[in-house]
């Protein structure tokens, strides 16, 4: 299963220790460039650095191809507007 994951702080780190294991394709979009090499190095994912309400971010993610999106930011505001471009954009 190919998932995004938006936001890559302790819920979003938990998330993807859980998952990986999975066989699943994890991206995890972070504006911490640092935290997301640590995961990089941690865990078999892929990572983009960048606002996740930001449609170009969302298209590097991998948007328009995920099963399953999961925005986790420390800022609400940022999931409903990435959640609700993703929606819109790449249904």
């Amino acid at each position: 299963m190919k998932i995004l994951i938006l936001g890559g702080g302790q819920v979003g780190s938990s998330v993807v220790e859980n998952l990986c294991g999975d066989a699943n394709d994890i991206t995890v979009v972070d504006l911490d460039a640092d935290l997301l090499k640590a995961l990089q190095d941690r865990y078999d994912i892929q990572t983009i650095a960048g606002n996740a309400a930001h449609p170009s971010v969302l298209e590097a993610a991998g948007a328009d191809d995920t099963d399953m999106l999961l925005a986790l930011t420390r800022d609400d505001e940022t999931n409903l507007i990435a959640c609700k471009l993703a929606g819109t954009l790449f249904n």
